[in-house]
């Protein structure tokens, strides 16, 4: 009995190591994402570059072009922009390395911090918006 007590406690404590590591890999990935490939242009604190680059902090253009947003990290975007009321006209270089997740985790960051509380998006969410982006020019 003792034994079989045992066997059970190692197993699941065996599967619980198991599954929590494999959700810390993930853990607060969209903030080191933001970090690595939006920080220097969008600032630490998402405000942007005034007159240059547009803030993502308490961004409208976060939900009136929430269908977009997967693209625009993917791709880029070239050409006028208006931000809370403000237009910008900085070329924004794509990511295209990103994997679907990243992204998805990437969106869910800007999406849910700097005065942000916007809708999170869906791995499917995003997948669909990727699979229907226009191609970038010279791709």
């Amino acid at each position: 009995m003792k034994k079989s007590r045992f066997i059970v406690g190692f197993f699941g404590a065996l599967a619980l190591i198991t599954l929590t590591q494999c959700f810390t890999d993930k853990q607060n990935q969209g903030q080191k994402l933001y970090v690595q490939h939006c920080l220097s242009c969008h600032m630490e604190d998402g405000s942007g570059l005034r007159g240059l680059i547009p803030p993502i902090a308490k961004a409208d253009y976060l939900q009136t072009h929430r269908d977009e947003l997967a693209c625009l990290i993917r791709n880029g975007a070239d050409g006028p922009m208006v931000v809370n009321g403000i237009e910008y006209n900085k070329e924004m270089p794509g990511v295209h390395t990103l994997r679907e997740d990243e992204i998805t985790n990437l969106l869910n960051y800007i999406q849910t911090n700097f005065g942000n509380n916007n809708k999170r998006y869906t791995m499917t969410e995003v997948e669909e918006m990727l699979d229907i982006c226009p191609v970038p020019h010279g791709k």
